[in-house]
C-alpha cells in the first residue's frame, strides 16, 4: 500500500471505532434504561451526583431539538438524507484531496463517524436518535442542563474542533502539511 493511500485508509478505522462505540453503547442504553418521561424520573442514573447522568430519550429531530415540529416526512429528508448526502460528499472529497495534514484527516474520520452513527438511528431507530448522556450545565445560558447528548454528539464536536484548530494553524504557519 502506498503511503498516500495508508494516510488515506488508517483514519477510517476511527470512523469505525466511532460507530461501533456509538451503536455499543446506544444499544446498551435501549436495553437497560427505560424511556425518560416527563412524569417521572425514575430512569435516571446518577453517575456523579446532579453533574453526570445516563437518561435514556429519543430526538426525532436534530440538536436541541431543532425541527421537532416538522412533519416526520420533511425531518426524514433533512435529517436523513440530506446528511447522508454531505456524508457522502465528505469521503469524496476526504479522498480526493491531497493536501489534508494527517491530524485533519483523522479528525474528519471523526466527524465522519459520529455522522453516520447517527444517521443509522435516522433510519433504523423510528422513534428518534438515541441520547442518553445528561450534563449539569449552572443554569448558563438559563439553561440548568444542557441539551441530552450521545457518544456521536461528542465525536462530531471534539473532532470538528480539532479539525478547526489544525485548519487554522496551517492557515496560520502559511499551509505547510504536516
Amino acid at each position: 500500500m502506498n503511503k498516500i493511500t495508508k494516510e488515506k485508509i488508517l483514519p477510517l478505522s476511527l470512523s469505525l471505532a466511532v460507530v461501533l462505540l456509538d451503536q455499543i453503547t446506544k444499544c446498551i442504553v435501549v436495553k437497560n434504561i427505560p424511556r425518560l418521561s416527563i412524569f417521572s424520573d425514575d430512569a435516571v442514573i446518577e453517575v456523579f451526583g446532579k453533574y453526570l447522568r445516563l437518561v435514556h430519550v429519543r430526538n426525532n429531530a436534530i440538536a436541541f431539538s431543532m425541527g421537532s415540529g416538522l412533519s416526520d416526512t420533511l425531518r426524514g429528508f433533512l435529517f436523513a438524507l440530506l446528511p447522508l448526502l454531505v456524508v457522502i460528499a465528505v469521503y469524496v472529497i476526504y479522498f480526493r484531496n491531497n493536501e489534508f495534514t494527517k491530524i485533519q484527516r483523522w479528525a474528519i474520520c471523526g466527524v465522519l463517524g459520529g455522522g453516520i452513527g447517527n444517521l443509522i438511528d435516522r433510519f433504523f431507530r423510528p422513534e428518534g436518535v438515541v441520547d442518553f448522556i445528561d450534563c449539569y450545565f449552572f443554569g448558563l445560558f438559563g439553561m440548568e442542563r444542557w441539551p441530552t447528548f450521545n457518544i456521536a454528539d461528542s465525536a462530531v464536536v471534539v473532532f470538528g474542533a480539532v479539525f478547526f484548530v489544525a485548519f487554522l494553524l496551517q492557515s496560520k504557519s502559511g499551509g505547510g502539511k504536516e
